[in-house]
């Protein structure tokens, strides 16, 4: 399964770089109005999202949107092992590159327990039509998703959304994955 996955990892990068900057850019910018108007969103008082970096679907107008509107915003911070724990930040310069050099809040950084999260929005390179994704291998996500009971929201572009994903017993779907062309409800 690993190897399958591998592969898929890797054709899908391929595809990730091909992209054009125009498809970026308004691709983000479609993800972010959907997200944003997401009533799970506009409700939500704590909410957990990564930080995007590279070509990956954006989240920082996400991210900058929830902060303006007085919600608590929490970041991933990684431990060796695949822990994670949410640590609430109340700017975003306050994140610094961590693991991977992936910006994270501080470590003296307030914890947000994970009953506490109304909204996680979850990375992927891809997800399926039944809300589960292709992560980038380290199981974290799985682990930290598997029994809180946050609304979820997967990421995409949608040009790599695929009908079925190699499944593991242990991944976690999302409830709602989200295009710059769909919300699709995964309920």
């Amino acid at each position: 399964m690993n190897i399958i996955k591998d592969e898929l990892r890797n054709r899908l990068r391929e595809e990730i770089a091909a992209f054009d900057e125009d498809y970026i850019a308004n691709s983000n910018n479609e993800l972010f109005l959907h997200v944003s108007s997401l009533k799970e969103f506009v409700a939500a008082r704590n909410i957990m999202v990564y930080h995007s970096v590279e070509r990956e679907p954006g989240t920082l107008l996400i991210a900058k949107a929830a902060l303006s509107s007085g919600k608590t915003v929490s970041f991933p911070f990684c431990f060796r092992g695949g822990k994670m724990q949410a640590r609430a930040v109340t700017d975003l310069s306050e994140l610094r590159p961590a693991m991977l050099g992936i910006p994270a809040p501080p470590d003296t950084a307030p914890i947000i327990a994970p009953e506490e999260l109304d909204l996680v929005i979850v990375p992927a390179l891809t997800y399926d039509s039944a809300g589960f994704r292709l992560g980038y291998g380290g199981g974290y996500y799985d682990r930290y998703l598997h029994d809180i009971p946050a609304f979820t929201v997967g990421l995409a572009r949608e040009r790599l959304i695929m009908d079925e994903l190699p499944r593991e017993q242990h991944d976690i779907a999302v409830k709602c994955v989200v295009t710059e062309c769909a919300v699709r409800r995964i309920l």
